[in-house]
Parts: C-alpha cells; structure tokens; sequence
C-alpha cells in the first residue's frame, strides 16, 4: 500500500487542538466505564471502501471496522478468520474456502461465500476503477475481465458454491495467494447496500460491518468515531469507544499525547528531533516495518526519460546521510525488496558515487548541470519528507550542479497528480500488503496504476511473472534479484532511499496494542491493565 501522507489545512488542526485543550478537563482522562481509546489518524482517510483504498490511513481504519477470510498470526502466516480452512487442489491451480457460518453483518445478516464473490469481481470491474486490481491477476480471466477483454464475470475464477464455500480459481500455482486473502481489498461486501447508497455507503448511517468496532461518526477531516461491535463473532472489544483524529501537525499531536487527550502516537504523530527523548518513556516502542521509501522519475518525458540522467541523480544521494537526520531507525536501501522478506538483497543498486555521477550527467549532455531543464521535486506534506527533500537538494546541488526546486502537497492533491500528471520528479513509498516481494515488485510492473513513473519493460514483466508460478524458492530469490536489477541497477525508474521503522507510544495504561511490521493498527485487543482497574 501506498505509505503517507498526511494533509489538512494547518489553521484548522489548530483550532481542533485549541477546542481540545480548552475540553481536556472533561476528556482527557476517560474512567475505565467509558473505556474510551484515542489514536491520532494524522489525516482524513481518502476513502473507507476497500476496494478503493490505497493508503496506510485508509485500511487502519477499514482494519478495524472489518475481517476477512484470513489474517496474519505472529509470525506473519495466514490464519484462519471467517475461513475456518482451506484446500489447495490441482496441483496449487484451485482454492478451496470453507467459511464458518457464525459471522454476521452489523444488520444482522450472516456473511456469506457470495459476499466474496461480489467484493473480488466489484474490485476487478473496471468501472470500479480500483488502484488494486491487480492484485487479484492470478485469478483465472480475472486479468481479462479488469481490461475488458470479456465482459462476463462469470468466467473470472472465483465463485461461491454454496453460502460456506467460496471456490478461486488460479491460472497457475501461486504460493503467496492465500497470503492476498489477508489484505482489505479481499473483504466481503453487501451488493445490495453497495447499489442502494453508491459513493455513499461508507457514511455511517449506510455502511454495513463484519468487524470488531462500528463507525458511528465520520467528521470528515476532522474526527472518526467507533464503538465496540456487541456481536463480533470473536467476542466484544475491551474497549467500548474509539476516537480517532485527524491532527497533521507533529508537534501539535504529540502535545496531545503527553497532555493526556491521546492514547496511542506513531509516525504521524512524532517529530524527528522528539524521537530520542521519546525513546525513553514508558510505552515506547521501535518496529522495523516492511516498508520502503522511494524517488521516482517520470520517464517519459525529458529530461528523465536519459537513463543515464536517472542513474546520475542516483548515484549523487548519500543515502546513509538520511537515517541521522530522520533519528527513527531507518535504513539506508540501495534496492527495492525490504530486509525480512524473501528476495532482500542489499547487495543490488547504484550506491553513492558523485564522481560517477558528474560523468554520466556530462555524458547525457548536461556537463555540471550546465543546460539542464528546470525541474520540481514533488512530495506530499510531513516534516520528515522535507527533511529528506532539502537533504537531497543539496545533494544534487554539491554533486551535479542542478537545483531542483522542492513543492508539498496536501495528500488528495498529491495522489491525483501522482495518477494523471506525475512530476519530473516524486517522493513515495510502499509498505507490504502481505509479506511476499511479489507485492513490492508487482507496484512497477507494466499494468500496476501505481506504477507513477510509467515506466515500462517487458522484460521485468516477464521475471514477475515467471516468479509467481514458481514454487522453488531458491529459484524465485534468483528471479527476483535479475528484476531488481533492472529496476534499480540498469533501467533506475526509482531511487530506493530507506527502510521504515515505526516509532511508537501507548499510554501506559493500556495494554494489548501489538504493532508488528506490516504496520496495522488493531485494536480490538486492546484494553485498560488490571493495575487500573479497568477489568
């Protein structure tokens, strides 16, 4: 998924900051009756229906109104959640879901195997529209159906046989798919609720859940608010309420926090000076996630459309430079597969090299930045992304002598240029969908939409695909390694900059929040300790 972000006009996060302080004596210290939890989201969710969200923020939310067939244990492997099991048949190329017949909407209708039927086809319609899609390609004529090659969706392998079984259809083994069944974008939907109320079934007073809590208000850009879901099947919360906010400013929500009006703070919430001192309070913790940060370039249109240019702007970054200025435990990433998944190879990319790089500049026409067009580098909104961005500016400025003029934007702006006018140059990043470098290498593949450089090389198609269908994993480990190559070695649409790790703060009073390096925040665990009282 596509990791953040977060926007909203300052002046308004001030205000909402200053109704919050003037109410702290009434909110800030929730009894253990209330049993109220309060996160800070850092910005509005661009959208809650999982077919269309694309982002960290969106799916937190979504992961808390909703479960799916499976969800990942400790250890990262898919377990059983409305899918009491599953069979691998035909040789890995059929699927098999037994789903329990217990789970109910929040309407009081069970969840059935045709409510997975119509959330997979919906996603891979194209009038859906989905960034997503392509996830489910594995799927036999799913591919076919998404670009409107055939129109019949029953032809797409995926069908409910009865209300309990739930049959996918592979054109080939696939060894991360039941792993895909993990993501949001996999969860059932309500077609009846979804064509009643259009874009607005995801409102409160229209969506319809599965999941642990229940949306009772939606604040747009301002405040979510949850309750406890009194028939999710795997039993009630803990916590009766959760608030979530929408407070873009570090500083301003990490005062939050320690002032008491807050209960959990991540990223979003913490300023890159504060993380030391922050270190030490009781709460605390750092997460190594599987997640990268990136540069792009649009390569279809000069002057990044040179590789030579691409590799030149590469290889002026010292990237061991930005994980001190960041003070989160980053790690500096010459390739694209993070550490802790298959495939990571930090052996792969153009490292640091200004010398290198003046002569490939000079080469490409540009003999120390001397002619070169004027360009911007593009990111959206967050202190820690300027930092990078002035860091690097002045990279590229002592390496190459080129000035590269810097612009934020408000994440929804940010996203909807990324998709129909990509910048020369842009910031961005990935954090894992499922734990499988399938899902980082399949974001620069020919037919990904979130492939924002638009580069495209049927070669790197080729490996991905090859990948995929094989079992060995030694084999796919080589495959993988030939397609980062292309991508970060030879072809350099992208620039990998770091690895992420996830600082974070739960108010000592609470327990049961396990932050593990997918990065979801769930909280359906989550309660008061015994030592408060609260249970």
């Amino acid at each position: 998924m596509v990791a953040l972000i977060r926007s909203a006009p300052i002046s308004r996060t001030i205000v909402f900051f200053s109704l919050l302080f003037v109410c702290a004596c009434k909110s800030s210290s929730p009894t253990a009756n209330e049993r109220v939890f309060r996160v800070n989201l850092g910005t509005e969710p661009p959208s809650l229906d999982w077919s269309l969200a694309t982002d960290h923020v969106s799916f937190n939310v979504i992961a808390n109104l909703m479960v799916g067939l499976t969800e990942f244990d400790k250890n990262l492997k898919p377990a059983p959640v409305i899918a009491k099991s599953w069979e691998i048949r035909d040789g890995g190329r059929q699927i098999l879901f037994h789903l329990r017949d217990d789970v109910a909407w929040s309407d009081g209708k069970k969840v059935r195997a045709q409510d997975f039927e119509y959330s997979w086809k919906r996603l891979l319609n194209p009038k859906t529209a989905s960034e997503y899609a392509y996830s489910l390609f594995d799927i036999v004529n799913a591919e076919e159906f998404h670009q409107g090659k055939i129109t019949d969706e029953s032809a797409v392998g995926v069908t409910a046989t009865d209300d309990t079984t739930l049959e996918v259809r592979l054109k080939h083994p696939t060894s991360y798919f039941v792993a895909i069944t993990t993501f949001e974008i996999t969860y059932p939907q309500r077609q009846d609720v979804i064509e009643k109320f259009g874009t607005k079934w995801t409102e409160p007073e229209n969506i319809v859940t599965n999941g642990p809590f229940l949306l009772t208000s939606w604040k747009h850009e301002n405040e979510i608010r949850l309750k406890a879901n009194p028939n999710f099947f795997l039993g009630t919360p803990a916590i009766e309420n959760v608030e979530m906010f929408m407070v873009n400013e570090m500083t301003t929500a990490l005062a939050m926090y320690e002032q008491g009006q807050v209960d959990f703070i991540d990223n979003h919430s913490i300023p890159a000076l504060e993380k030391p001192r922050l270190a030490k309070a009781p709460g605390f913790k750092r997460v190594p996630q599987l997640r990268g940060e990136y540069y792009g370039f649009a390569v279809d249109r000069k002057p990044f459309n040179d590789p030579r240019v691409r590799k030149a702007f590469a290889m002026a970054i010292d990237r061991s430079v930005l994980p001190t200025l960041l003070r989160g435990g980053q790690l500096p990433a010459s390739s694209w597969i993070p550490p802790g998944m298959l495939a990571h190879n930090p052996k792969i990319g153009l490292l640091y090299n200004p010398p290198e790089a003046r002569r490939l500049l000079r080469e490409a026409g540009y003999p120390d930045g001397k002619g070169f067009p004027s360009v911007t580098l593009i990111y959206n909104t967050l202190e820690d992304h300027k930092i990078v961005a002035e860091a690097v500016q002045g990279m590229w400025k002592r390496n190459l002598g080129v000035l590269v003029r810097l612009e934020n934007q408000e994440w929804k702006v940010f996203l909807k240029r990324l998709l129909n006018d990509p910048p020369p140059i842009f910031r961005s990043g990935w954090g894992a969908d499922y734990p499988d470098p399938d899902n980082f290498i399949k974001l620069f593949s020919s037919y990904s939409p979130q492939n924002y450089s638009r580069w495209r090389n049927s070669r790197y198609d080729r490996l991905l695909e090859q990948a995929a269908r094989e079992l060995n994993e030694q084999k796919r480990v080589r495959l993988y390694n030939e397609a980062q190559r292309l991508l970060c070695e030879e072809d350099v649409p992208i620039v990998p900059l770091f690895t992420t790790a996830e600082s974070t703060v739960l108010n000592p009073r609470y327990s049961g929040l396990e932050y593990n390096s997918m990065g979801r925040l769930v909280l359906r665990d989550v309660r008061l300790k015994t030592a408060t009282g609260a249970n």
